[in-house]
């Protein structure tokens, strides 16, 4: 695009200014960040890990299980994310994502695991929660449907929303980068799709 300038309407300074500003940008600009599809059927960026046994169909997970524990896990290790999912649980399986996990054999002590167990016998670990770290603000009936969870992990700040409504937000630096994983555990079988994440 031309641009005309009469010298006699714009000072100098005013010229130097905007030259400065359309050469460096905004000082506010926000980081630059990516869009990824997290345990895609036939990539090799992730593995299983324990006794659940995983299916694909159109564009769903099924994660089943009789007994025990079982992952999808990703290989890649992130830091600062926005991770959003769909879930539908049946009403006796225990499940759950595990974020920043410091090893890919995932557990609530070495990860941020943000629940999925509506019924869980201790209800301060149930969906919404992250076990063992904090309570659920809000409980959110989940069973046998399709809800929606977004995860955000910024520096120390980790925060989790149901179908819009904010369950967890702690301040945390124990786990400052790490794998992902969804859990299948205990006894009967959940449903994940339309898994994403967002990294900067």
């Amino acid at each position: 695009m031309k641009i005309t300038i009469q010298r006699s309407s714009i000072s100098p300074k005013f010229l130097i200014l905007a030259l400065l500003f359309g050469t460096c940008g905004s000082p506010n600009k926000q980081l630059e960040s990516e869009e990824q599809t997290l345990f895609v059927e036939g990539n090799n960026d992730w593995t299983i890990e324990g006794d659940a046994k995983w299916e694909f169909n159109n564009s769903e997970i099924l994660g089943k299980i009789d007994s025990g524990f079982g992952y999808l896990v990703s290989k890649e290790v992130f830091k600062n994310f926005e991770l959003t999912l769909e879930f539908n649980p049946d009403g006796v399986i225990n499940s759950g994502i595990f974020l920043r996990c410091k090893t890919r054999e995932p557990s609530a002590a070495e990860c941020y695991e943000i629940n999925i167990w509506d019924l869980h016998p201790n209800q301060d670990y149930r969906t919404g929660s992250i076990v063992t770290r904090a309570k659920p603000l809000e409980y959110v009936e989940t069973l046998n449907k399709w809800s929606t969870y977004k995860m955000r992990c910024e520096n120390n700040s980790i925060r989790a929303w149901i179908d819009g409504v904010l369950t967890a937000d702690i301040e945390d630096s124990q786990l400052p980068e790490g794998y992902i994983a969804v859990q299948a555990a205990g006894s009967g079988q959940i449903k994940f799709r339309n898994i994403s994440i967002t990294t900067w």
